[in-house]
């Protein structure tokens, strides 16, 4: 932890002063990471994701998707306004 305190700018304060833990939050969210790819293979892999759509659509206002064909079925590109929406609809949806 010492050297990971030395090589971090002075303006970064990652240490709770009420609880003492550590928390390296830029290892773990990045606000610019907003955009979620899945591919899907098979038959059933277009309706798997305008499924996956209309759930994203439903729990977030501004999400955008693009869903492009690819060798063997296809791929989603969901685009959401904050990387906290990507992380939610992930951990809700197991993916």
């Amino acid at each position: 932890m010492k050297n990971i305190e030395k090589g971090q700018s002075a303006l970064v304060n990652d240490t709770c002063t009420d609880c003492g833990s550590y928390a390296d939050i830029g290892a773990v969210i990045d606000e610019h990471d907003t955009v979620l790819v899945i591919e899907k293979l098979g038959a059933e892999a277009l309706e798997q994701l305008e499924t996956l759509v209309k759930l994203a659509k439903v729990r977030f206002d501004a999400v955008q998707a693009d869903i492009v064909e690819i060798e063997g079925g296809q791929q989603l590109s969901l685009t959401f306004a904050f990387s906290a929406e990507k992380m939610i609809f992930q951990l809700q949806n197991n993916l």
